[in-house]
């Protein structure tokens, strides 16, 4: 039975790792290919769009797919919505594999905001030195804050429209605390911007900024499709597989 999984995080990876060699089972996963260079989980891969939900809907078709695990990030909304539109048109399982989101902590000084350009908006009552952790997405919603100074960290190189002042910084998590400490203080950063991606790779740079003082704004996730069931553990998509293929 074939298995498509959704990837591009590292539950997706791991759920590959969990299925592939399984005797039963023909696992493939599928790639955004937005990031240049990245790290392939084990088995088959195909890497690029479907063409919306008719699109995945000729694929799921084509390959005779059995089941659909949505592991990609976090905020990756259109293709989240394509998967359920999809799956639900053939009557295919479908679960969602996503990682719990960050919780603030005593200390911590968040400001949760729906949409990036909404964070731009709040960054001026914050602070002028940003640690940018966004991704390289989006950043034309901080394009028009000439009078701030920003540290953009991404897996590949920012892409214009890009703010006027901007260092950016290339790395892949994960992160340290000490590493994000002395960063923060390196680069003289009075305020953070981040997505609430969830997970330890990245978070790190949020204990960082409460032990500086440094205001956190963090845009909330995107609600998820509707009547989707949501594992947010490997084992516990595992566990949906088997129940799934094996009704």
């Amino acid at each position: 039975m074939r298995v498509l999984i959704l990837g591009g995080t590292g539950e997706a990876r791991r759920l590959a790792a969990e299925l592939v060699g399984h005797p039963r089972l023909s696992v493939v996963s599928s790639l955004a290919g937005r990031v240049r260079a990245p790290v392939p989980p084990p088995g088959e891969v195909r890497v690029g769009g479907f063409g919306g939900s008719p699109g995945l809907a000729d694929y799921l078709r084509a390959e005779r797919v059995a089941a659909v695990v949505d592991a990609t990030h976090p905020f990756a909304a259109t293709m989240s919505a394509s998967a359920a539109a999809a799956t639900a048109a053939l009557g295919v399982p479908l679960l969602v594999l996503r990682r719990p989101g960050w919780s603030p902590a005593e200390g911590d000084d968040w400001h949760w905001v729906p949409t990036l350009t909404a964070a731009a908006s709040a960054l001026p009552a914050l602070g002028r030195r940003v640690f940018l952790t966004t991704g390289r997405g989006g950043l034309a919603a901080f394009a028009g804050l000439d009078e701030h100074w920003f540290l953009v960290r991404s897996v590949d190189p920012p892409e214009p429209p890009t703010p006027k002042w901007m260092c950016p910084l290339l790395a892949r998590g994960p992160f340290t605390l000490d590493g994000e400490r002395a960063l923060l203080r390196e680069h003289r950063i009075d305020v953070l911007v981040t997505k609430d991606s969830g997970g330890e790779m990245t978070a790190a740079k949020l204990p960082a900024a409460a032990e500086l003082g440094i205001p956190v704004v963090i845009q909330s996730r995107p609600p998820l499709p509707a009547g989707v069931p949501v594992e947010t553990t490997v084992a516990g998509a595992t566990r949906w597989l088997a129940a799934a293929l094996n009704p």
